[in-house]
């Protein structure tokens, strides 16, 4: 983490500015709150992608051409904004952005961004990713950039939930993770901007299979509720053939239908951990998760985790109260 905070207030913003020509293509940055400058960033490094979650006071960057002669590290940078506002001039075009909007630019085209105004600070995740990894022709990313790009639906959305998650909780992830993930999210950029200009076939076929996947998944998790979710109704949903979606998840490590089973029993047994519903009736906990039949799911229940979804109720509880207790 690093945070203006941790220095005196006439040094934060050199030190702020020091930080972004070490660690971004070199821009120029001013602010009316130099004085006192407020920011933190985290830095996450995923292989050769990098994300990093940011909070800011309003402040002005500049990537000017004479800059960009000086260096130039061949990026693509995508920017999530969660709180606030922010605004970016190239030139022949500007572009506004509020929150859950994506702003989109390469590190060898001038632009100027505007971060936050009114003393409304700005929270935000920004990406880089090297130009050679994305999954498009150079010729087709560069026309995506400054085109309106959306994390509220689609696949803007699942690019957007991914990097809030990611970037909430790492203590999961190992660091032989970081490389996946990193070609996950280069998929997931790859996809948006080929969707942004139409041009899906442009993705190449691993991009494009990891990105439907990942679409697939999201899709399961939204719906397991649903009793009625199965390989034929997510196969429809995704305008692909049962024969593609089983093909797909050939490399996986569980079936469409064993995926949905597991996320409905996870789901439960959280349900049934959780103390605030130790008053729900196990067959209602059954059925929020698209369990139709109870003797179905105290079988599945037993046959994943070994013993009865009441009995782990209990043994859960039992836990619980023995901490409330421990001095």
């Amino acid at each position: 983490m690093h945070r203006t905070e941790d220095f005196p207030p006439a040094e934060r913003f050199d030190r702020w500015r020091e930080w972004m020509g070490r660690t971004h293509a070199p821009v120029e940055l001013s602010s009316e709150y130099a004085a006192d400058f407020r920011a933190r960033q985290r830095t996450l490094m995923l292989g050769a992608v990098t994300v990093w979650p940011s909070t800011v006071q309003p402040l002005l960057s500049r990537r000017t051409a004479k800059l960009i002669r000086r260096s130039d590290p061949e990026t693509y940078n995508l920017t999530l904004v969660l709180e606030g506002t922010a605004h970016a001039d190239w030139g022949d075009r500007d572009a506004e952005y509020r929150p859950y909007d994506l702003h989109s630019q390469n590190s060898w085209r001038p632009c100027a961004v505007q971060v936050g105004q009114h003393d409304q600070s700005v929270r935000c995740v920004g990406v880089e990713i090297p130009r050679d990894l994305l999954a498009l022709p150079r010729r087709s990313a560069d026309r995506a950039i400054g085109r309106p790009l959306s994390a509220r639906e689609g696949v803007g959305a699942l690019l957007g939930d991914f990097l809030v998650r990611l970037s909430s909780d790492t203590a999961a992830y190992r660091a032989t993770d970081g490389p996946r993930l990193g070609a996950v999210l280069t998929d997931l950029v790859s996809a948006l901007f080929a969707h942004a200009l139409e041009s899906a076939r442009d993705l190449s076929p691993e991009a494009h299979r990891r990105t439907l996947t990942l679409s697939i998944r999201s899709f399961i998790a939204r719906n397991l509720h649903d009793p009625e979710l199965t390989p034929s109704v997510v196969a429809a949903a995704h305008h692909i053939s049962t024969s593609h979606l089983y093909r797909l998840f050939q490399e996986e490590d569980a079936t469409v239908g064993a995926l949905i089973r597991r996320e409905r029993l996870d789901r439960a047994r959280r349900d049934l951990a959780d103390p605030a519903q130790h008053g729900v009736p196990v067959h209602e906990i059954a059925a929020r998760w698209g369990f139709t039949h109870h003797s179905a799911f105290t079988r599945a229940f037993r046959a994943a985790y070994g013993t009865s979804p009441s009995d782990h109720r209990q043994a859960e509880h039992h836990e619980s109260q023995c901490r409330a207790v421990e001095p």
